[in-house]
């Protein structure tokens, strides 16, 4: 695109205005322009979701709920022409001074539906492309040690005698859970979602399938998905036999047959549900007098100790995932202890002589 003026500045100037002229110009076929409003934009951008129907309601919904949540409130009145980088910049590092996680699922949102705009030709290019670098704060997995796994276990099962004067009568699923997390390294959801088609604890060699998760939409009932998180995470598990054991009594007590009943379920025979278990697992460990431990620590937990006992590609490979360096950034506890070797090596060479 060229222009001639009488000064540099003019020229400037002039430039300006055929280059909006041309994003006004462009071909959008959806009602929207350079000139429509974000909050127009993030309709649009919700209702493509919709007609694409890609993505699974779960994650629809979260993405609706940090639209309307963390970004519509800076951005809904104005015009798209007005979001340019440095706006989306600052507005990410403002929230990120608040939440890291906040600033993370703001950027996605933005970057999903600038990229819309783009892909339809409201605009000539994605503001967030040039935003700077979400930086993550440090931060130490959690894990818990054998003798912490034990107390839990120990609380667990205590409370399932009912012997604790607290709630309804326990069904006894709940210490099984903790066992199939610790054997597996499953996530809640996918502990959740394991059928009696999943489980072989008859032959040699136990195991369990990791097939699918279970969601629980807002306003709707829970239901088991048929996939889990990402395609790794489809995986079969060899299991320890503390967790063979565990599930062999509680499928002794289920009396529906059929090879899709799900290993755990409400006392209606729906499946439970993630925030139910969390609550549950949190009221039985606060009577117990332990506080920080949720199901997810036990994932932690698992990855730790065979992280510890092997290395980390197993530890990776056991909890489905792509690469190691996401087993190593938010599952496996560091150990601190340098290699011993050192202070051997170190007498041998710097003892004193005397």
């Amino acid at each position: 695109m060229q222009t001639t003026e009488a000064t540099r500045a003019g020229a400037e100037r002039a430039l300006k205005v055929k280059l909006n002229e041309r994003i006004g110009a462009l071909p959008v076929g959806v009602g929207l322009t350079p000139d429509s409003t974000f909050a127009q934009l993030a309709d649009y951008w919700l209702e493509d979701l919709d007609v694409e129907g890609r993505i699974a309601k779960s994650t629809r919904q979260r993405y609706e709920a940090n639209l309307r949540q963390l970004v519509l409130p800076a951005f809904q009145h104005l015009t798209l022409r007005e979001i340019g980088v440095a706006r989306c910049d600052l507005f990410i590092k403002q929230l990120a001074k608040k939440s890291y996680n906040r600033a993370r699922q703001a950027k996605v949102v933005l970057r999903l539906a600038f990229g819309l705009a783009v892909r339809h030709e409201v605009l000539l290019r994605n503001p967030m492309d040039g935003i700077a670098r979400l930086h993550r704060p440090a931060h130490t997995p959690d894990a818990l040690t054998a003798q912490e796994v034990n107390a839990v276990r120990v609380a667990v099962r205590f409370w399932e005698t009912g012997i604790a004067p607290s709630g309804p009568r326990p069904d006894g699923q709940l210490s099984v859970i903790v066992e199939v997390m610790l054997g597996t390294s499953a996530r809640i959801g996918e502990a959740l979602a394991i059928r009696r088609r999943d489980i072989d604890v008859t032959g040699p060699n136990p195991s369990m399938a990791i097939r699918g998760t279970i969601v629980a939409p807002k306003g709707e009932p829970p239901y088991r998905q048929d996939h889990p998180k990402t395609a790794k995470s489809r995986r079969t598990v060899a299991i320890p036999s503390f967790t063979a054991e565990a599930v062999r009594k509680r499928l002794a007590t289920m009396t529906d047959m059929s090879p899709d009943e799900l290993l755990f379920t409400s006392r209606n025979g729906t499946p439970l549900t993630m925030h139910n278990v969390r609550r549950q697992l949190r009221h039985v460990l606060d009577l117990a007098g332990i506080e920080g431990v949720t199901p997810h620590m036990f994932r932690r937990t698992v990855a730790t100790a065979i992280n510890d006992a092997a290395d980390v590609d197993l530890a990776a490979e056991l909890l489905g995932h792509t690469n190691t360096k996401i087993t190593i950034q938010h599952y496996i506890r560091r150990n601190e202890m340098v290699n011993p070797l050192t202070a051997t090596l170190l007498d041998r060479v710097l003892a004193p002589d005397l």
